[in-house]
């Protein structure tokens, strides 16, 4: 029997998913780990994780998957294309939540990309290129650290062995629990991807403040956060005069507008946040000797961020000097600027022009899984907007008409990277030839 090519161009002009089949999934996924508020609690290596990622992988086989897990936990359901020599067109995100979780942080990526493949699979269509859906393990980093830490550990971020031994509160490793649910798998060498889409809800109000449905991300925000500590000396609060004070917390309150006039000088893209303070004594009649406070701040390029990181330590400097109090600063972590491949996010923009969708450039201002594989491949994420711009919080909403618009992108972009594509004979929803 003869196997008839179609044009690429003409197969994604016919073809969209199914955003009931998309909804229902991601209300039928949402059901493990329901919270009274509407929300998720689905903490990574638990057993409603398991139970998670036993579904995803039962919806994959049901399309004809194949099924694969490496030592990390992250699993990869393929889709074989005409040249299984080629490497996979991938996309993909994570099933584990936040401890006050939404529905569709992270799933919705899973599940888009699954909705993909179904819609393949309904109308026989074959890639060249074979096609994978990733579900990456520990992303949220709300059990274990680090955050992001199956797509980490698959980019060479970190390693395998680093990742096993971490450990919960409890004192459960990651290794452990990964045995415990039966995800604990054998394949410890990356495989080579040729593309990497990512679909997600915004995570902020950008796009629903604009009216638009499909956010073309540019890139992630780079990102460095710090350990501030504030030496000051605790004092009797009625006895000790004003000035003759050496008030830590009054220092560390002069530095958190500091950052915050940081960030604004850098505007657009510049962020600045100080999210944890410690005040010791902590006691209400006592001036506080020494505060702890965590800065994060962010840039969308590394000279920005090196700029605001210069004008922090000399915001530091500066206090130090006009007090006398010292003042320590260490920094904790730091993620480089990601800009993502060009040509994968024209495909995403050219995607959504194609289907008459409003779109606008956006940058990431959090982290996701596609930082990480854009350092192995060339990666593009999609955002579509959610209600008021919140997240990681149990009302986390998005619109069902969004969420289908968004993965149509994602499928259209998914096949301009996979190549031309052909119908084979035999498979659901073709006439043969």
């Amino acid at each position: 029997m003869q196997v008839h090519e179609s044009t690429s161009v003409a197969t994604s002009a016919d073809l969209r998913v199914d955003g009931a089949r998309l909804w229902d999934s991601l209300m039928q996924l949402a059901r493990l780990g329901a919270t009274d508020k509407g929300g998720v609690c689905r903490l990574a290596l638990t057993e409603l994780d398991r139970e998670a990622r036993d579904l995803f992988i039962a919806w994959a086989k049901e399309i004809g998957c194949t099924v694969r897990i490496d030592a990390i936990g992250n699993i990869f359901a393929r889709r074989a294309g005409l040249r299984d020599d080629l490497a996979p067109v991938m996309t993909g995100s994570h099933i584990d939540t936040q401890p006050t979780g939404g529905k569709f942080d992270g799933n919705y990526g899973v599940l888009a990309g699954l909705e993909v493949l179904r819609t393949l699979a309904d109308a026989g269509v074959r890639t060249q290129a074979p096609l994978e859906v990733a579900v990456w393990t520990n992303e949220e980093g709300s059990r274990f650290v680090p955050v992001m830490m199956g797509s980490g550990v698959f980019a060479g971020a970190f390693t395998l062995e680093h990742a096993l031994e971490q450990r919960d509160r409890e004192g459960i490793s990651v290794r452990d629990a990964l045995t415990a649910i039966g995800y604990a798998g054998e394949h410890k060498t990356p495989h080579a991807v040729g593309a990497y889409f990512e679909a997600h809800i915004e995570q902020g109000p950008v796009l629903e403040a604009h009216d638009t449905t499909i956010g073309v991300v540019q890139g992630a925000l780079g990102q460095r956060w710090y350990d501030v500590t504030v030496h000051g000396m605790e004092a009797h609060a009625g006895p000790t005069p004003m000035e003759l004070r050496r008030d830590a917390l009054l220092v560390a309150a002069d530095l958190i507008h500091a950052v915050n006039r940081i960030a604004l000088d850098h505007a657009p893209h510049g962020r600045g946040t100080v999210g944890w303070l410690d005040v010791h004594p902590n006691s209400r009649n006592v001036i506080p000797g020494r505060v702890t406070l965590t800065v994060d701040l962010r840039a969308a390029d590394d000279t920005t961020l090196t700029a605001m990181d210069n004008a922090l330590r000399a915001a530091c400097a500066q206090a130090d000097a006009r007090t006398g109090i010292a003042i320590d600063v260490e920094q904790v972590v730091y993620f480089p600027p990601q800009p993502f491949a060009a040509e994968l996010v024209a495909a995403v923009k050219q995607g959504a022009e194609r289907l008459g969708l409003t779109s606008m450039d956006v940058i990431s201002g959090a982290g996701h899984d596609a930082v990480y594989l854009a350092r192995v491949a060339p990666a593009a994420m999609i955002f579509v907007p959610c209600k008021d711009g919140i997240s990681h919080n149990e009302i986390e909403d998005a619109r069902a008409d969004h969420l289908e618009a968004g993965c149509n992108v994602l499928l259209q972009a998914m096949l301009n990277a996979a190549q031309s594509t052909q119908r084979t004979p035999g498979e659901p929803g073709s006439t043969g030839a």
